[in-house]
């Protein structure tokens, strides 16, 4: 799909042009130090809002035909996806500087290790039933995923708590959250109604889910990481059910299939689970220690939940109440103590990956496929190793004197890669925003002055980068002034972003005279007020009354910088690939990005749905190996991870600072 031109095009927000500007660098050292391959766009006579364009098509063909066809599940083309999204972001400025972009590009760097890499056929039958095609090292990529989810939770949990926010500290965060996210979902109007005992019960709750429950991504009990998986489930669907964050919940949702494995997959029936019930008695006996192992760790965070928030059933009022029991002192020595050892768990888990791997290598037979694993091994079991201490140095900045005492040989890796976003730290939620009620600004529009029309966002209230700028002055947010100039000029690209419906625009026929903004703040209308779900309460005004050719705008357009009068780096009108894009733009222009992204979601899902019903599906192994049982279910070598090709495409805070919600 096509980025709006109304955000990066030469008359957009924020064109695109204006952040590649060659320096007299070398070729590749311009490359390595803005890593986009926006500047070869001119090679192809376009210029970077062209090129940007021409990234997102050849990204979402290929993404799609990653999805549809096994041939395309290519290390090379999940590289592509990356370099792709990558590029775009360079560009993106502010619209693309946010914690979910850094995730999709840590992902996606992943998604290019986990894709499937198999080895040369083999005749004979492998041992162990194993299924010839498989490589030794196809458990370390997952590993990584798994470490990512790790890092993700972990660290949004503690961040809430570090950042003293007093909704967090307080358990009220949730009677804020629904009304004051960038994005709230019919579903949030009722949740935000719920009791307020049950609103800080669920703060409890994900707590547990965010800082407790992450160290069972590693634990040798199986049962112990499906119930990690299952519980980051959860919590995931009940934010997608309550509020729009784009793709970030789902992404989220693709990482915990990291948890699971081949076994849970397959989904056998319990009378084939029967079969596999120990019959010696030193597997019964370590069955027995298993189940009281993975007894001891719920009642451990029972007892832990119970103790730390306090948390009392009021029988009389029918309520569980709950409070902080702790303070910011022990939470601090707490987390002092816990981030090294975190760190440390996870090189345990990987050094069992490493040697789970090298037992793998050890069995492959054939000398020709022997080699092949071993250089698949050394390559992959590397690029893990350093994967993994490049993510130290951004998770040890939720606690700098653990950030301190870090190796410096991963501070001085990190810092060579820091730009490619192969790793980011997380923090999602660091605080409550809108207490004192949801901030929104309100565009108005006017021909004379005195007569003034709102102009209506699509989706509102709530627009993503409208949310943001509310939380504080128009000056934090220069890009609101460039929006402000745009629609005084009557520029259709950034009209179609305020309603892809231009006539439902109120100044579609004749730009206004006038443009200002105003500052609401809004909250959920109650139970009783029928036909209406806010209420609203002027504050003041967020952006004076402006008009073409004012001193006060032309002064604050000075002042960012937003006077770009520099030509376009090509100027490809008549080249015959700009043409198509342009042809392909126009056709695209009409439709509302949702209906589009059903559509190929919908159009996706049935042909695959085609292709199970009339298509024989080649099985890459035979059906004695598909269906033979995995030794010894709850050991930590059966931990290895699910292999159909995953579509985790392309990722925040490193010393660049993201934004959060």
């Amino acid at each position: 799909m096509c980025p709006p031109t109304g955000l990066y095009g030469p008359e957009g927000i924020l064109p695109a042009r204006r952040t590649l500007r060659p320096q007299g660098k070398g070729r590749w050292q311009q490359l390595w130090e803005t890593p986009t391959l926006l500047w070869e766009a001119p090679l192809l006579g376009l210029d970077t809002a062209q090129g940007l364009e021409l990234l997102s098509l050849l990204g979402t063909v290929l993404a799609l035909g990653a999805l549809l066809t096994r041939q395309l599940r290519h290390p090379l083309v999940y590289l592509l996806l990356w370099a792709a999204y990558l590029s775009v972001c360079q560009v993106g400025q502010v619209f693309l500087y946010f914690q979910w972009d850094s995730l999709l590009l840590e992902t996606g760097f992943l998604a290019v290790l986990v894709a499937p890499l198999g080895l040369p056929p083999n005749h004979k039958q492998a041992p162990q039933g194993r299924p010839g095609g498989i490589s030794p090292h196809e458990g370390l990529p997952f590993w990584l995923v798994r470490w990512l989810l790790f890092r993700l939770m972990f660290a949004s949990g503690v961040v809430k708590l570090t950042s003293r926010c007093p909704a967090w500290w307080g358990l009220t965060a949730l009677t804020y959250h629904y009304e004051t996210q960038c994005l709230p979902t019919p579903a949030a109007w009722f949740a935000h109604h719920l009791p307020v005992w049950l609103h800080k019960l669920s703060v409890v709750a994900t707590f547990l889910i965010e800082i407790a429950v992450p160290p069972l991504f590693f634990a040798p009990v199986r049962r112990l990481r499906l119930a990690a998986f299952y519980s980051q489930v959860l919590l995931q669907v009940l934010i997608i059910l309550t509020g729009n964050y784009n793709f970030f919940n789902l992404l989220t949702l693709v990482l915990t299939t990291a948890l699971l494995d081949d076994t849970h997959l397959a989904a056998k029936s319990s009378t084939s689970r029967r079969k596999r019930m120990p019959s010696s008695w030193p597997k019964a006996l370590l069955a027995m220690l298993t189940l009281l192992l993975e007894l001891a760790v719920y009642g451990l965070l029972a007892c832990g939940v119970v103790h730390y928030f306090g948390l009392e059933v009021d029988w009389e009022q029918h309520v569980v109440r709950s409070r902080t029991t702790f303070t910011f002192h022990q939470l601090s020595q707490w987390l002092k103590t816990v981030t090294l050892p975190t760190m440390w768990l996870g090189a345990a888990s990987l050094a069992w990956e490493l040697l789970t791997a090298l037992w793998r290598w050890v069995q492959v037979r054939g000398s020709l496929r022997k080699l092949c694993a071993a250089v698949q091994l050394s390559v992959f079991g590397t690029a893990t190793v350093a994967l993994f201490l490049i993510s130290l140095v951004p998770y040890s900045y939720m606690e700098p004197s653990s950030h301190g005492r870090l190796w410096t040989g991963a501070h001085r890796l990190f810092s060579t890669v820091e730009h490619l976003q192969l790793a980011n730290s997380y923090g999602l939620f660091r605080r409550m925003t809108g207490l004192g009620g949801r901030p929104e600004v309100v565009l108005e529009g006017s021909y004379d002055g005195h007569q003034w029309t709102e102009i209506e966002f699509m989706y509102k209230p709530g627009n993503w980068q409208m949310w943001f700028a509310a939380l504080g002055p128009h000056t934090h947010s220069p890009w609101f002034t460039s929006l402000v100039l745009r629609l005084l000029q009557g520029k259709e690209p950034v009209i179609r972003l305020v309603q892809n419906h231009v006539p439902s625009y109120p100044f579609h026929q004749q730009p206004p005279t006038y443009v200002r903004a105003q500052l609401y703040k809004y909250w959920f209308s109650h139970p009783w007020e029928q036909g209406q779900w806010w209420r609203r309460q002027w504050v003041e005004e967020f952006f004076p009354s402006v008009s073409l050719g004012d001193p006060a705008l032309d002064m604050l357009l000075r002042q960012f910088g937003l006077q770009d009068k520099s030509p376009p780096r090509a100027g490809g009108s008549s080249n015959t690939l700009s043409q198509a894009l342009h042809w392909v733009r126009k056709q695209l222009s009409p439709l509302e990005a949702p209906a589009l992204l059903w559509g190929l979601l919908g159009a996706v899902g049935a042909i695959k749905v085609m292709q199970a019903l009339l298509g024989p599906q080649s099985l890459p192994r035979t059906k004695e190996e598909k269906h033979k049982p995995a030794p010894q279910e709850d050991s930590v070598a059966a931990s290895k991870q699910a292999s159909p090709a995953p579509n985790i495409s392309s990722g925040s805070q490193t010393p660049r600072r993201k934004k959060s919600p």
